[in-house]
């Protein structure tokens, strides 16, 4: 039985209309969203039913998943802290900034804290490099763009993060 069909069938109805018959693999990206919206990440069950509605096979699935920063198939942190730091943002302070805030985390770069609540990873071209440093948020709320950052605005996010979440630094 495809668990994510039944628990999303009217989502699912309304992404795959979208689409033309025969293109049903044109949705594999929406679902795969859909599926990680409540624990931000796609098990391998869900895998297999995105593969089973849009006629792929499940290893393609999971290759798209492998290859898109908003996609995951391990649990993680509630909030990711995505820093750019490739080449421009780089010569603006990035890497620096992205050891500098996981040091004052207390993690390493992909690691999450400990109470499970931030996970911070460096990636390739948030398309922001002239208000670098800067990340996206990614959280059950959506994602949102922190530009022109500094180790102590990214640190009050996480802050506020850990508030609304009920957790004390």
């Amino acid at each position: 039985m495809n668990k994510l069909l039944q628990n999303y069938s009217k989502e699912i109805k309304m992404i795959m209309a979208k689409y033309p018959e025969g293109q049903e693999r044109a949705a594999v990206m929406p679902l795969i969203y859909l599926a990680q919206r409540n624990d931000n990440h796609v098990t391998k069950d869900e895998l297999a039913d995105i593969a089973e509605i849009t006629g792929m096979s499940t290893t393609e699935v999971a290759s798209i998943v492998g290859f898109y920063t908003l996609f995951y198939d391990e649990q993680e942190g509630k909030y990711r802290i995505q820093v750019c730091n490739d080449l421009p943002c780089a010569l603006r302070g990035a890497d620096e900034f992205l050891d500098e805030l996981c040091e004052n985390v207390g993690i390493k770069v992909g690691e999450t804290t400990e109470d499970g609540l931030i996970t911070i990873e460096g990636v390739k071209c948030l398309a922001g490099c002239h208000n670098a440093p800067m990340f996206q948020l990614q959280s059950p709320m959506g994602i949102e763009y922190h530009e022109k950052q500094t180790l102590e605005t990214a640190l009050e996010l996480i802050k506020e993060l850990r508030k609304m979440e009920g957790k004390n630094e």
